[in-house]
């Protein structure tokens, strides 16, 4: 579970939430949350954003989108830390018995481009070729992960306007019944509402899920990174202690540090 976005969500709504109460001048809470409650308003923004994009995008891009959400909320530990470990130990036993040896390890790796790689490099393959298709790989993998990426920026993009088009068609009912001061409240409350509902939705919701994305997909190339260029270096037959000091150049200081104390230990 990411800690980090449900604690984003829960503070930005709920502080926004606690000013609103605060600025409703000692009003109960529940009588100023319902007045941002408004399901008009609701409908008008989240349908016409959801139906702009879904018009932009194809549906498949849109179906891999919305299940990208679980992701944002439940995303996948990555340890590069473990994968260097992994690949020098790798290293250690190909100058030991040849790169050969290392071909039944290849069904005990999790990730299917390293084992791709790995096996490639063990089938003798020239390193110019394994390198042209695991990097195609890469650009594939990415082009599929930025799709999720660029649909919620579109949708962060459509919202604020799609709630200026329902503050819009709020006051235009507003206008058209002048003669009966009674509605006046509720179609002006819908028209204010509904652009706080663009803006909200876009600025706590869509454009935070769409650089969260962005944030994992550029973790998950910088592993595969490592994992190709570990197994180029055990192909050329590079020594383990220099390929672990080439593959510690991907790591962040913190990341580097708690890598060397577990080699320590």
């Amino acid at each position: 579970m990411d800690l980090a976005s449900i604690i984003g969500l829960v503070l930005s709504f709920g502080l926004i939430l606690w000013g609103n109460t605060l600025e409703g001048g000692g009003a109960p809470a529940s009588e100023s949350l319902s007045k941002l409650l408004q399901e008009t308003a609701a409908m008008i923004v989240l349908g016409g954003t959801a139906g702009a994009c879904v018009l932009q995008f194809p549906l498949a891009t849109s179906i891999a989108s919305l299940k990208s959400i679980v992701s944002v909320f439940k995303r996948k530990s990555l340890n590069p830390e473990l994968t260097i470990a992994q690949i020098v130990e790798f290293a250690k036993r190909a100058r030991r018995e040849g790169i050969l040896a290392l071909e039944k390890e290849i069904s005990n790796l999790d990730d299917p481009f390293f084992s791709k790689a790995l096996r490639m490099a063990v089938d003798g393959l020239e390193p110019k070729q394994l390198i042209e298709t695991m990097e195609t790989e890469l650009a594939t993998f990415e082009e599929e992960q930025e799709g999720a990426v660029k649909f919620w920026e579109a949708a962060g993009g459509y919202a604020p306007t799609v709630g200026i088009l329902g503050a819009v068609l709020g006051l235009i009912h507003v206008m058209s019944n002048l003669s009966d001061p009674a509605k006046l409240g509720g179609g002006i409350a819908v028209a204010f509402v509904a652009t706080v509902y663009g803006v909200g939705s876009a600025n706590l919701i869509f454009l935070p899920f769409s650089n969260k994305l962005r944030y994992s997909t550029k973790e998950k190339l910088r592993l595969r990174e490592i994992m190709l260029k570990g197994v180029l270096l055990i192909q050329e037959g590079i020594n383990h202690s220099i390929i672990e000091e080439q593959l510690k150049s991907y790591l962040s200081l913190k990341q580097k540090a708690r890598y060397e104390t577990k080699g320590a230990a």
